[in-house]
C-alpha cells in the first residue's frame, strides 16, 4: 500500500511521535513524504521514504497528482488547524483530491492510528469496494 505522510510545521513532531509508535506497520508499506517531513522520518524514525518537495513549493500537489492517477492509497496528513498556511490552496486542492477519488485521509492522530490499525488488521480493501459498485 503507498501511504503519503504530511506535517505542518507545528504538527511535524507529533507525526514523527506517531510515525515511531507505529513504524512496524508503517514500514510494511510503501512510504512518501513532503520534504522536510520526509527527511525527518528518514533520520529521526529510520523509515524508508521517497521524499518530494516541500509542501509549499510544490509537494502536496506532487503527492495530489499520484492521487489522481490512482497511484496513492492513503494520506495521513497531520493539519495545524490553527495556524495559516500559505500554501492553503494546495492543501485543499488535495483534500479535495481524497475525497473525489476516495481515498482515505487522516488529519488528525486519531483517525491515524484507526486507518493503520485497519491495515493491520487486514479490514476489507475500499478499492475493491469501490470496484464492485461500477
Amino acid at each position: 500500500m503507498k501511504i503519503a505522510l504530511i506535517a505542518h510545521d507545528h504538527k511535524k513532531d507529533s507525526l514523527v511521535e506517531f510515525a515511531i509508535a507505529y513504524k512496524e506497520i508503517l514500514s510494511e508499506h510503501e512510504l512518501f513524504a513532503t520534504g522536510t517531513t520526509g527527511l525527518r522520518m528518514q533520520d529521526e524514525v529510520g523509515l524508508s521514504i521517497t521524499r518530494f518537495r516541500s509542501g509549499p513549493l510544490g509537494g502536496d500537489q506532487q503527492i495530489g497528482a499520484m492521487i489522481a492517477n490512482n497511484d496513492m492509497d492513503m494520506v495521513i496528513f497531520f493539519r495545524d488547524p490553527l495556524t495559516a498556511q500559505p500554501h492553503e490552496p494546495d492543501v485543499t486542492a488535495l483534500v479535495r483530491l481524497c475525497d473525489v477519488y476516495h481515498i482515505p485521509l487522516a488529519t488528525n492522530m486519531g483517525t491515524a492510528e484507526i486507518l493503520l490499525k485497519g491495515l493491520q488488521e487486514g479490514f476489507v480493501d475500499w478499492r475493491l469496494i469501490q470496484e464492485r459498485r461500477q
